[in-house]
C-alpha cells in the first residue's frame, strides 16, 4: 500500500495529470453527488469533496482495503465528512457492480483503471444506470503509444476504441478536452430511451 500512496501521491503527477484543470473543466457544482472508480489514494475524490461542499456527496470506490483505510483518514483529518470510501469487489478487472445506487449521481470519473475492467460493456450499463437525467460520464486514460508515464501501449486502450464501446454501451460523447500531454479526457452522456 505504501508503494501505491507513492505512486498516486508523487508530486511530480501534478505536472502531467493537471488535477486542479480537470476538476475546473468537469464543472463540478456545490450540492452535486459523485462517484470516483479506482479511486485509490483519492488524488481526485478529495478534490470532488472539496468542490461539491458539504451539500454534496463523494463516493470514491476501490478494491484495496488499505487504500479505503487511508482515503478515510485522509476524508477524517481534512474534515470532508462528504467523502465516503467505497470498497468494491476484487479488482476492477472482476467488478461486476460498482456497489453505486440507481440515478443517484451527476457525474462518474475513472481515471486510469478502465484498462482493468474485462466486460466494460455489461460494466458501462451498470454506470449509466447510477446516472441521474444529464449525469455524465469522465473518463480520463492513456493514449495508445509509448508515454513517460502510465503503463505500456499493449495494456492501453486506444480512444476511438473506447468511444465506440460507449456508443455501443448507449453513450454519447459530450465533450473532449485536450489539455492533458499524455491523456485523453472524455465526457459521456447516456442515451436515454436506448
Amino acid at each position: 500500500m505504501d508503494e501505491w500512496r507513492r505512486i498516486l501521491e508523487d508530486p511530480s503527477r501534478d505536472g502531467w495529470q493537471k488535477p486542479a484543470q480537470v476538476v475546473e473543466a468537469l464543472g463540478l457544482r456545490p450540492g452535486q453527488d459523485v462517484a470516483g472508480i479506482g479511486a485509490g489514494t483519492g488524488y481526485f475524490s478529495v478534490r470532488f469533496a472539496e468542490a461539491v461542499g458539504p451539500g454534496g456527496k463523494v463516493f470514491a470506490v476501490d478494491i484495496d482495503q488499505g487504500l479505503i483505510d487511508h482515503l478515510n483518514e485522509r476524508a477524517k483529518d481534512a474534515g470532508l465528512s462528504n467523502l465516503q470510501a467505497v470498497l468494491a469487489a476484487p479488482w476492477l478487472c472482476a467488478l461486476d457492480d460498482p456497489l453505486l445506487s440507481e440515478k443517484s449521481l451527476d457525474i462518474v470519473f475513472i481515471c486510469d483503471v478502465i484498462r482493468h475492467v474485462q466486460d466494460r460493456q455489461g460494466y458501462f450499463a451498470k454506470l449509466s444506470g447510477t446516472l441521474r437525467p444529464g449525469g455524465r460520464l469522465a473518463i480520463v486514460d492513456f493514449y495508445k503509444r509509448e508515454t513517460p508515464v502510465g503503463p505500456p501501449a499493449a495494456m492501453k486502450i486506444a480512444r476511438e476504441d473506447l468511444i465506440s464501446e460507449l456508443r455501443k454501451a448507449g453513450f454519447v460523447l459530450a465533450r473532449e478536452f485536450d489539455f492533458l500531454p499524455h491523456q485523453y479526457f472524455l465526457v459521456f452522456e447516456a442515451i436515454r430511451g436506448k
